[in-house]
């Protein structure tokens, strides 16, 4: 049985060290005709919060159907996937689930090549690859990693991220991202905090430099605070 870390945006876009793109690892096990189980499928919840301008394209495509079927279409469209693994919190995304499946679509190669521009607008975003999982906490020195991803990758989601003082309404949005930043993270928690200590780094599936991270938001946070941007 094979498990295959399988996204849309790590079809071809995998990051980190040990990350291989999983069309490689997809095509190696199906030369052995060896199943495979998906892991991840939504990548911690990501690719049904897409940022906005990626869904509006994708709502355009299929109106009534969610962000979220498109990466469940993904991973069952290829023969070899024997399950896919996924996280369900509420009724609704069982539901949703069950009727993706219930009748079941496979991707044209159309739509997997639209599928394939989505991810390459998504890789343009300065977004952080991170699942949520949680497998680098407890951090020896209280920071709350996930939490701190998790708040940075939302608010360019979101579309509330000021990225130069020329943007349109770049005030109120600095002044959201920092009050938004210090009731999501309490000071004590947060990315300046890290010494850089790399006790993080071997427990991070996604392969992510943690402490580089936790460095480019707490250098974005600074540059905020001091009109630098």
């Amino acid at each position: 049985m094979g498990f295959l870390p399988d996204r849309d945006v790590d079809w071809k876009h995998a990051d980190g060290v040990r990350n291989v793109n999983a069309v490689h690892l997809y095509n190696e096990l199906a030369k052995r005709d060896i199943p495979m189980i998906i892991m991840e499928p939504m990548l911690g919840g990501r690719l049904a919060n897409v940022p906005a301008a990626i869904s509006q394209q994708m709502k355009e495509r299929e109106p009534d159907k969610t962000v979220a079927s498109w990466a469940f279409r993904f991973c069952g469209t290829y023969p070899k996937v024997l399950c896919i693994l996924s996280g369900m919190t509420s009724m609704d995304p069982l539901i949703e689930n069950v009727q993706t499946f219930s009748n079941f679509q496979p991707l044209t190669e159309e739509e997997l090549d639209f599928l394939e521009r989505m991810a390459t607008q998504m890789k343009e975003y300065p977004m952080i690859n991170c699942t949520n999982c949680k497998y680098c906490m407890p951090c020896p020195w209280g920071i709350d990693i996930p939490g701190i991803f998790k708040h940075y990758n939302e608010s360019i989601t979101a579309g509330s991220y000021a990225q130069s003082s020329e943007q349109k309404n770049y005030n109120k949005l600095k002044k959201a991202y920092l009050s938004s930043y210090d009731k999501a993270i309490p000071t004590i928690r947060q990315a300046s905090h890290c010494i850089g200590c790399e006790t993080c780094l071997s427990h991070c599936p996604q392969s992510i430099n943690i402490p580089r991270e936790l460095q480019r938001i707490d250098n974005y946070v600074e540059k905020l605070k001091q009109d630098l941007l």
